[in-house]
Protein backbone atom coordinates (compact mmCIF):
# COMPACT_ATOMS: atom_id res chain seq x y z
CA UNK A 1 0.00 0.00 0.00
CA UNK A 2 1.40 3.38 -1.01
CA UNK A 3 1.70 6.32 1.37
CA UNK A 4 -1.19 8.09 -0.38
CA UNK A 5 -3.37 4.99 -0.09
CA UNK A 6 -2.64 4.79 3.64
CA UNK A 7 -3.67 8.43 4.11
CA UNK A 8 -6.84 7.89 2.08
CA UNK A 9 -7.69 4.86 4.21
CA UNK A 10 -7.28 6.86 7.42
CA UNK A 11 -9.52 9.62 6.09
CA UNK A 12 -12.14 7.14 4.86
CA UNK A 13 -12.18 5.39 8.24
CA UNK A 14 -12.60 8.73 9.99
CA UNK A 15 -15.54 9.69 7.80
CA UNK A 16 -17.12 6.27 8.26
CA UNK A 17 -16.92 6.68 12.03
CA UNK A 18 -18.96 9.91 11.97
CA UNK A 19 -22.29 11.28 10.82
CA UNK A 20 -23.68 14.31 9.00
CA UNK A 21 -26.34 16.80 10.01
CA UNK A 22 -27.99 19.39 7.78
CA UNK A 23 -28.07 22.66 9.73
CA UNK A 24 -29.61 25.69 8.05
CA UNK A 25 -28.40 24.55 4.67
CA UNK A 26 -24.89 23.61 5.82
CA UNK A 27 -23.87 19.96 5.98
CA UNK A 28 -21.91 19.46 9.20
CA UNK A 29 -19.83 16.39 9.99
CA UNK A 30 -19.49 15.17 13.57
CA UNK A 31 -18.27 12.27 15.68
CA UNK A 32 -20.69 10.86 18.23
CA UNK A 33 -19.62 7.93 20.37
CA UNK A 34 -20.77 6.47 23.68
CA UNK A 35 -23.73 7.11 25.93
CA UNK A 36 -24.31 9.14 29.06
CA UNK A 37 -23.49 12.75 29.87
CA UNK A 38 -22.31 14.61 26.78
CA UNK A 39 -18.78 15.94 26.28
CA UNK A 40 -18.83 18.45 23.42
CA UNK A 41 -15.43 19.06 21.81
CA UNK A 42 -14.60 22.05 19.61
CA UNK A 43 -11.42 22.12 17.52
CA UNK A 44 -9.35 25.03 16.24
CA UNK A 45 -7.32 25.68 13.08
CA UNK A 46 -6.01 24.23 10.90
CA UNK A 47 -7.55 21.05 12.29
CA UNK A 48 -10.94 19.36 12.55
CA UNK A 49 -12.76 16.71 14.58
CA UNK A 50 -9.99 14.37 13.43
CA UNK A 51 -7.83 15.85 16.20
CA UNK A 52 -10.36 14.54 18.75
CA UNK A 53 -10.78 11.07 17.23
CA UNK A 54 -8.87 9.30 20.02
CA UNK A 55 -10.30 11.47 22.80
CA UNK A 56 -13.90 10.80 21.75
CA UNK A 57 -13.22 7.07 22.02
CA UNK A 58 -11.61 7.57 25.42
CA UNK A 59 -14.57 9.58 26.63
CA UNK A 60 -16.94 6.83 25.50
CA UNK A 61 -14.80 4.31 27.41
CA UNK A 62 -15.57 6.31 30.57
CA UNK A 63 -19.31 5.87 30.13
CA UNK A 64 -19.79 9.32 28.64
CA UNK A 65 -20.90 10.46 25.18
CA UNK A 66 -18.25 12.23 23.14
CA UNK A 67 -19.35 14.60 20.38
CA UNK A 68 -16.90 16.52 18.16
CA UNK A 69 -17.90 18.47 15.06
CA UNK A 70 -16.10 19.86 12.04
CA UNK A 71 -16.69 23.61 11.99
CA UNK A 72 -17.87 24.96 8.62
CA UNK A 73 -14.95 25.36 6.26
CA UNK A 74 -12.91 22.58 7.85
CA UNK A 75 -12.78 18.80 7.78
CA UNK A 76 -15.78 17.17 6.11
CA UNK A 77 -18.22 20.01 6.77
CA UNK A 78 -19.43 22.24 3.95
CA UNK A 79 -17.35 25.22 2.83
CA UNK A 80 -19.90 27.67 1.41
CA UNK A 81 -18.28 30.51 -0.51
CA UNK A 82 -20.61 33.23 0.79
CA UNK A 83 -20.60 32.14 4.44
CA UNK A 84 -19.31 34.56 7.11
CA UNK A 85 -16.59 32.56 8.85
CA UNK A 86 -16.90 34.23 12.25
CA UNK A 87 -16.49 32.79 15.73
CA UNK A 88 -20.00 33.89 16.67
CA UNK A 89 -21.46 32.15 13.62
CA UNK A 90 -19.54 29.00 14.50
CA UNK A 91 -21.00 29.17 18.01
CA UNK A 92 -24.43 29.29 16.40
CA UNK A 93 -23.64 26.17 14.37
CA UNK A 94 -22.54 24.41 17.56
CA UNK A 95 -25.82 25.36 19.23
CA UNK A 96 -27.85 24.11 16.27
CA UNK A 97 -25.99 20.79 16.29
CA UNK A 98 -26.68 20.38 20.00
CA UNK A 99 -30.35 21.16 19.35
CA UNK A 100 -30.39 18.74 16.41
CA UNK A 101 -29.05 15.99 18.66
CA UNK A 102 -31.44 16.83 21.49
CA UNK A 103 -28.59 17.73 23.83
CA UNK A 104 -29.57 20.17 26.55
CA UNK A 105 -26.61 20.07 28.96
CA UNK A 106 -23.00 19.23 28.23
CA UNK A 107 -19.39 19.27 29.35
CA UNK A 108 -17.32 21.49 27.05
CA UNK A 109 -13.79 20.93 25.71
CA UNK A 110 -12.14 23.73 23.70
CA UNK A 111 -8.83 24.14 21.88
CA UNK A 112 -7.13 26.91 19.92
CA UNK A 113 -9.74 29.10 18.14
CA UNK A 114 -12.29 26.59 19.34
CA UNK A 115 -11.96 28.63 22.54
CA UNK A 116 -13.70 31.82 21.36
CA UNK A 117 -16.27 29.63 19.61
CA UNK A 118 -16.93 27.51 22.67
CA UNK A 119 -16.75 30.38 25.12
CA UNK A 120 -19.32 32.34 23.11
CA UNK A 121 -21.52 29.25 23.19
CA UNK A 122 -20.99 28.84 26.94
CA UNK A 123 -21.58 32.51 27.74
CA UNK A 124 -25.01 32.29 26.18
CA UNK A 125 -25.80 28.94 27.82
CA UNK A 126 -24.17 29.00 31.27
CA UNK A 127 -26.96 26.95 32.84
CA UNK A 128 -26.38 24.23 30.26
CA UNK A 129 -22.60 23.89 30.71
CA UNK A 130 -21.59 21.27 33.28
CA UNK A 131 -17.81 21.73 33.12
CA UNK A 132 -15.15 23.39 30.97
CA UNK A 133 -11.84 21.88 29.89
CA UNK A 134 -9.41 24.24 28.15
CA UNK A 135 -6.61 22.87 25.97
CA UNK A 136 -3.95 25.35 24.78
CA UNK A 137 -6.24 28.26 23.93
CA UNK A 138 -6.55 32.03 24.10
CA UNK A 139 -8.86 34.12 26.29
CA UNK A 140 -7.83 37.74 25.67
CA UNK A 141 -9.32 37.71 22.18
CA UNK A 142 -9.26 41.48 21.76
CA UNK A 143 -5.48 41.71 22.17
CA UNK A 144 -4.56 38.37 20.65
CA UNK A 145 -1.79 38.32 18.05
CA UNK A 146 -1.48 35.27 15.84
CA UNK A 147 1.72 33.22 16.20
CA UNK A 148 4.35 34.25 13.66
CA UNK A 149 4.03 31.15 11.39
CA UNK A 150 0.27 31.77 11.10
CA UNK A 151 0.36 35.49 10.31
CA UNK A 152 0.93 35.19 6.54
CA UNK A 153 -2.48 33.54 6.22
CA UNK A 154 -4.08 36.85 7.22
CA UNK A 155 -2.81 38.63 4.13
CA UNK A 156 -4.10 38.53 0.53
CA UNK A 157 -1.72 36.90 -1.95
CA UNK A 158 0.85 36.08 0.75
CA UNK A 159 -1.69 33.85 2.49
CA UNK A 160 -2.47 31.97 -0.71
CA UNK A 161 1.25 31.54 -1.36
CA UNK A 162 1.85 30.27 2.17
CA UNK A 163 -1.06 27.85 1.89
CA UNK A 164 0.34 26.50 -1.37
CA UNK A 165 3.57 25.56 0.42
CA UNK A 166 1.70 23.71 3.18
CA UNK A 167 2.00 20.03 2.35
CA UNK A 168 2.80 16.77 4.14
CA UNK A 169 6.48 17.68 4.47
CA UNK A 170 6.13 21.29 5.62
CA UNK A 171 3.27 20.31 7.95
CA UNK A 172 5.56 17.92 9.79
CA UNK A 173 8.19 20.66 10.10
CA UNK A 174 5.54 22.90 11.65
CA UNK A 175 4.52 20.09 14.00
CA UNK A 176 8.12 19.66 15.11
CA UNK A 177 8.37 23.38 15.82
CA UNK A 178 5.29 23.70 17.98
CA UNK A 179 2.78 20.94 17.28
CA UNK A 180 4.10 17.75 18.83
CA UNK A 181 6.83 16.91 21.30
CA UNK A 182 7.52 13.67 19.48
CA UNK A 183 6.32 13.68 15.87
CA UNK A 184 7.34 10.04 15.47
CA UNK A 185 4.82 9.02 18.14
CA UNK A 186 1.94 9.45 15.68
CA UNK A 187 1.66 7.34 12.50
CA UNK A 188 2.74 9.39 9.49
CA UNK A 189 -0.47 8.74 7.58
CA UNK A 190 -2.48 10.20 10.47
CA UNK A 191 -0.36 13.35 10.52
CA UNK A 192 -0.74 13.70 6.75
CA UNK A 193 -4.52 13.26 7.04
CA UNK A 194 -4.76 16.63 8.83
CA UNK A 195 -3.48 18.46 5.75
CA UNK A 196 -5.61 16.50 3.29
CA UNK A 197 -8.69 17.25 5.39
CA UNK A 198 -7.72 20.94 5.52
CA UNK A 199 -7.40 21.22 1.74
CA UNK A 200 -10.19 18.96 0.57
CA UNK A 201 -12.67 20.38 -1.96
CA UNK A 202 -11.53 24.03 -1.85
CA UNK A 203 -7.76 23.81 -1.42
CA UNK A 204 -8.03 25.56 1.95
CA UNK A 205 -9.83 28.73 0.82
CA UNK A 206 -12.29 28.58 3.72
CA UNK A 207 -9.38 28.26 6.15
CA UNK A 208 -7.97 31.53 4.80
CA UNK A 209 -11.33 33.21 5.33
CA UNK A 210 -11.34 32.04 8.94
CA UNK A 211 -7.82 33.39 9.49
CA UNK A 212 -8.87 36.76 8.06
CA UNK A 213 -12.07 37.13 10.08
CA UNK A 214 -11.12 36.81 13.75
CA UNK A 215 -13.68 38.62 15.91
CA UNK A 216 -11.58 40.75 18.23
CA UNK A 217 -13.97 43.48 19.34
CA UNK A 218 -14.05 44.46 23.02
CA UNK A 219 -17.65 43.25 23.18
CA UNK A 220 -16.89 39.78 21.84
CA UNK A 221 -13.80 39.48 24.02
CA UNK A 222 -15.85 40.36 27.09
CA UNK A 223 -18.46 37.78 26.10
CA UNK A 224 -15.74 35.11 26.06
CA UNK A 225 -14.37 36.30 29.40
CA UNK A 226 -17.83 35.99 30.97
CA UNK A 227 -17.80 32.26 30.21
CA UNK A 228 -14.76 31.78 32.47
CA UNK A 229 -15.04 34.35 35.25
CA UNK A 230 -17.30 33.61 38.23
CA UNK A 231 -19.21 30.80 36.53
CA UNK A 232 -21.19 27.96 38.16
CA UNK A 233 -19.25 25.11 36.53
CA UNK A 234 -15.76 23.73 37.33
CA UNK A 235 -12.89 24.56 34.98
CA UNK A 236 -9.60 22.84 34.24
CA UNK A 237 -6.63 23.72 32.04
CA UNK A 238 -4.72 20.93 30.32
CA UNK A 239 -1.74 22.44 28.53
CA UNK A 240 1.08 21.28 26.32
CA UNK A 241 3.75 23.18 28.23
CA UNK A 242 6.19 23.38 25.29
CA UNK A 243 3.79 25.16 22.95
CA UNK A 244 5.54 27.94 21.02
CA UNK A 245 2.19 29.17 19.67
CA UNK A 246 0.12 29.57 22.85
CA UNK A 247 2.44 29.42 25.85
CA UNK A 248 1.05 28.82 29.30
CA UNK A 249 2.89 31.75 30.87
CA UNK A 250 0.83 34.15 28.77
CA UNK A 251 -2.35 32.44 27.68
CA UNK A 252 -2.76 29.89 30.45
CA UNK A 253 -2.37 32.62 33.03
CA UNK A 254 -5.08 34.69 31.35
CA UNK A 255 -7.46 31.85 32.14
CA UNK A 256 -6.13 31.52 35.69
CA UNK A 257 -6.60 35.22 36.33
CA UNK A 258 -10.24 34.86 35.28
CA UNK A 259 -10.73 31.52 37.08
CA UNK A 260 -8.21 31.25 39.95
CA UNK A 261 -9.65 27.95 41.23
CA UNK A 262 -9.22 26.14 37.91
CA UNK A 263 -7.30 22.89 38.05
CA UNK A 264 -4.09 22.92 36.00
CA UNK A 265 -2.22 20.10 34.29
CA UNK A 266 0.88 20.81 32.22
CA UNK A 267 2.05 18.04 29.93
CA UNK A 268 5.29 17.39 28.08
CA UNK A 269 3.70 18.23 24.75
CA UNK A 270 3.16 21.16 22.41
CA UNK A 271 0.09 22.66 20.70
CA UNK A 272 -1.65 19.51 19.48
CA UNK A 273 -1.55 17.62 22.75
CA UNK A 274 -4.66 15.64 21.75
CA UNK A 275 -2.40 13.53 19.52
CA UNK A 276 0.09 12.66 22.27
CA UNK A 277 -2.06 12.54 25.41
CA UNK A 278 -5.58 11.47 24.38
CA UNK A 279 -6.04 9.07 27.29
CA UNK A 280 -4.86 11.58 29.87
CA UNK A 281 -7.21 14.20 28.49
CA UNK A 282 -10.16 11.80 28.37
CA UNK A 283 -9.40 10.67 31.95
CA UNK A 284 -9.30 14.24 33.27
CA UNK A 285 -12.47 15.22 31.40
CA UNK A 286 -14.21 12.22 32.99
CA UNK A 287 -12.81 13.16 36.41
CA UNK A 288 -14.11 16.71 36.06
CA UNK A 289 -17.49 15.39 34.96
CA UNK A 290 -17.69 13.41 38.21
CA UNK A 291 -16.69 16.47 40.22
CA UNK A 292 -19.33 18.54 38.43
CA UNK A 293 -21.94 15.88 39.17
CA UNK A 294 -20.99 15.95 42.85
CA UNK A 295 -21.28 19.73 42.95
CA UNK A 296 -24.70 19.65 41.32
CA UNK A 297 -25.91 17.23 44.01
CA UNK A 298 -24.77 19.66 46.70
CA UNK A 299 -26.79 22.54 45.27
Amino acid sequence: MTKEEKVDRVIHQHEASGKYAQLDGIKVFYLDEGAGEVVFCIHGVPTSSFLYRKIVKGIAHHGLRGVALDLPGLGFSDRPKNYEYLFSNFAGVCQRLLDHLGIDRFHLVIHDVGAPVGLALAAQNQSKVKSLTVLNSMLDIENFTKPLPMRPFELPVLGEAELATLNHTTWKLLLKYSGLQNVESVPEEELDAHIDLLKRDDGGDAFLKIMRNFEQTPEFSQLCYSAVHDVPYPIQLIWGKNDNFLDFETHGNHFLEAAPTARVYQLDSKHFLQEEYPNFIADKVADLARIAQGQSHQI
